[in-house]
């Protein structure tokens, strides 16, 4: 039996074990913001690129926008945060 090296096209694939991470952040930052107090995370969305949290959705107070940026910054592993929640 004859055992080859995987390839695609002649290259050897890549494999994209950040993926994973960035899941992982999204998962951990989404549910620092679903038990944070003073916060109602209902309608807000997390993505992850490269390390930096995107922050998105609709909340009902500036208070709250401010909120949501300061929990996701304290989430280990965020390098940065873009603040994208809008007041309703």
């Amino acid at each position: 039996m004859i055992f080859k090296q995987p390839t695609f096209f002649g290259e050897t694939p890549e494999i994209e074990v950040e993926f994973v991470n960035h899941a992982a952040l999204e998962e951990a930052v989404a549910n620092a913001l679903a038990v944070a107090g003073g916060l109602d995370a209902s309608d807000l969305d997390v993505t992850v690129r490269e390390g930096n949290v995107v922050l998105g959705g609709v909340v009902a107070t500036v208070a709250q926008v401010e909120r949501a940026a300061a929990v996701a910054r304290a989430v280990t592993g965020v390098k940065s945060v873009q603040n994208d929640i809008r007041v309703a």
